[in-house]
């Protein structure tokens, strides 16, 4: 009997599991609002110092999130639908910014050495936190 009981649970959990993880599973615009919660957008700009970049995020269909120091530049490229969190960038540089019309390769990490699509970037539009409100 305690066999049956025991089975019976570890089934229920596995056929559960699929919904939870489903249920988890952000769209990208839902990942990007998370992302950017608590932040201000600015004045878009057309170019950034991809140098002074130190992370690049895959928004899945949606976005490329550049943070350069505390300030998030989102790019929504055309395209965009191509993108994937796995995707490898390949970005080729022509200067030492990453400029709107600039292309981005996009590779699988399946098989890196064949690309499986490019987006076309747009305008960056930086994301800053608010500074705190002084005390009075």
């Amino acid at each position: 009997m305690k066999h049956v009981v025991g089975a019976t649970l570890i089934a229920a959990s596995l056929l559960a599991a699929p919904t939870v993880n489903a249920r988890q599973k952000l769209t990208g615009e839902e990942q990007l609002a998370k992302l950017l919660d608590g932040r201000v957008a600015g004045d878009p700009v057309s170019c950034i110092q991809l140098s002074q970049s130190q992370d690049t995020q895959v928004i899945d269909k949606t976005a490329l999130v550049y943070r350069v120091g505390r300030t998030l530049y989102v790019n929504r490229p055309t395209n965009a639908d191509r993108l994937g969190s796995d995707d490898i960038l390949v970005t080729k540089l022509y200067s030492s910014q990453l400029c709107r019309l600039d292309t981005v390769q996009l590779h699988s990490r399946s098989t890196p050495s064949m690309w499986s699509g490019f987006v076309g970037l747009q305008d960056f539009v930086p994301y800053t936190k608010p500074k705190a409100a002084s005390a009075k």
